[in-house]
């Protein structure tokens, strides 16, 4: 099983591609997506949802990125634009009462018009070095 713990940094700002509501976005995974076993919104500042699925990490990093983008189109907004998923693994003990835990994926979603600008403004190159090549990925559509 993967869980994914997600966060969600929309980078644009338009009336085409507005806030999400998460409860909204949790079934519409579900929905979307035969791999997306659950989804579930969370109270966190940080962490917006998790979701789990049988597949393996990548695997579902591309279901969710393909999910996030039917529902952007359902919802009839502008879908012309890249969604990022940024994912490392937590491989330490999660702070108390974080949904975040060991073995779960933290992904960040980015909405954004200029990917390559925005992973270099994060320094993605520079924090994906620091890390086992297994513990992380980079999926776009």
């Amino acid at each position: 099983m993967t869980t994914f713990v997600l966060s969600h940094n929309l980078q644009i700002t338009s009336d085409s591609v507005p806030a999400i509501d998460m409860q909204d976005l949790a079934e519409s995974l579900v929905v979307n997506s035969s791999a997306i076993t659950a989804a579930q919104v969370l109270d966190h500042p940080h962490w917006a949802l998790t979701c789990e699925s049988s597949l393996e990490p990548v695997q579902l990093a591309h279901e969710l990125v393909k999910a996030w983008k039917t529902y952007r189109q359902t919802k009839g907004h502008t879908n012309s634009h890249t969604v990022l998923a940024l994912g490392g693994r937590k491989d330490s003990a999660g702070a108390p009462g974080s949904p975040l835990q060991e073995g779960f994926w933290g992904v960040d979603v980015v909405e954004t018009q200029d990917p390559k600008a925005f992973l270099a403004a994060i320094n993605w190159d520079g924090l994906k070095s620091t890390r086992p090549q297994e513990a992380v990925f980079e999926i776009s559509a």
